[in-house]
């Protein structure tokens, strides 16, 4: 089997998108159970997730509905054939609506909630919109139109908290600022937001431009995110083709001898019920999605390119089969697994 051949089965197919699509139906009106990160100002404000938020409410917490919003319109906008098609239609348009909408942005306004998802929600809810943006169809332009008031209150507060944000946060969870300034970025191109674009590209290089020999001290026991992998695929959005091949050869300096060893062996996840660890499953495809991302950015005929794309590989065989099984997994994984796949 030649290694075109290998790699070929890990992409995203009409297969995979359905199972996925079915998953995220399944659980994005699940109110319960629920892990909410929520500032009381007041007795009142013992609520419900469906009345703190009342589009993200499922999918065990806040952010996790949104990107599985961003999976579902993902997959609308890459299967026009796709089974669940409809029952996404109907799922967006009793969602999607301008009260919901109204009602995200009361709860991010009171007093106490101006951090509250920074960034990893934050990013999220921006790569939800750049996806509804990007649907091309009548529904698209309509669900967009509706979130766009929730997509330029986050954009506001990421325009207040960059400029002051003088390090970055390199850990491999929700509070990751890489991942999260990719999102951003991503979205203020698509909108042609100028100023936005600026002042993700300005953080972006004044948090890593100068970032070298990279050790690779992870995984820890509950990341999802590689804090190596994750920065180089902000970078190479960041920086032009060519400056960005010289600042990862200096980053990575022994990439093509698979060192540091650990970006190459998937992480071993102990129990796919335990929350944190089963963290470990979407590291393995976080890291896939990277080394893809990360080697397409690289000159055709790079001895890093093979590298990447096999241990890509590695780590898809390995995570793959734990998308669906326990729902610490199940409300979350399958966003990561298309992200690695289509890369």
């Amino acid at each position: 089997m030649t290694y075109t051949e290998k790699s070929a089965k890990n992409t995203l197919t009409p297969v995979f998108a359905s199972k996925y699509a079915q998953l995220v139906l399944g659980h994005s009106t699940q109110e319960y159970p629920n892990h909410i990160m929520h500032v009381l100002n007041h007795a009142d404000d013992a609520q419900t997730p469906r009345v703190l938020h009342p589009i993200f409410y499922g999918s065990y917490d806040w952010h996790s509905c949104i990107h599985g919003y961003w999976l579902l319109t993902r997959l609308l906008s890459r299967f026009a054939d796709l089974p669940e098609k409809e029952a996404i239609h109907t799922l967006f348009n009793t969602q999607l609506t301008a009260d919901n909408v109204n009602g995200e942005i009361a709860y991010l306004n009171a007093p106490g909630r101006r951090l509250f998802s920074r960034p990893y929600g934050w990013g999220w809810l921006l790569a939800l919109q750049t996806e509804l943006l990007r649907l091309d169809t009548d529904d698209g332009r309509r669900w967009s139109a509706t979130m766009q008031p929730l997509a330029d209150v986050i954009v506001e507060r990421f325009m207040e908290f960059l400029p002051k944000a003088t390090y970055p946060v390199r850990v491999g969870t929700h509070f990751n600022t890489a991942f999260a300034l990719s999102m951003a970025l991503k979205y203020a191109r698509e909108t042609n937001h100028a100023e936005l674009e600026k002042l993700c590209c300005t953080a972006a290089k004044r948090w890593h431009l100068d970032d070298a020999g990279c050790q690779a001290w992870e995984p820890s026991g509950d990341e999802f995110l590689s804090p190596a992998l994750i920065v180089a695929e902000l970078m190479q959005l960041v920086l032009p083709a060519a400056e960005f091949n010289t600042w990862f050869t200096r980053f990575l300096p022994n990439l093509e001898q698979q060192q540091p060893a650990t970006l190459f062996n998937p992480a071993i996840v102990t129990d796919h019920s335990d929350g944190k660890i089963a963290h470990l499953n979407g590291l393995n495809l976080s890291r896939a999605w990277c080394q893809r991302s990360i080697a397409r950015a690289l000159p055709s005929g790079d001895a890093r390119v093979a590298v990447l794309l096999a241990a890509a590989d590695h780590h898809l065989d390995t995570a793959l089969g734990y998308v669906v099984g326990d729902y610490m997994g199940e409300h979350w994984l399958g966003t990561f697994a298309v992200l690695a796949l289509e890369a």
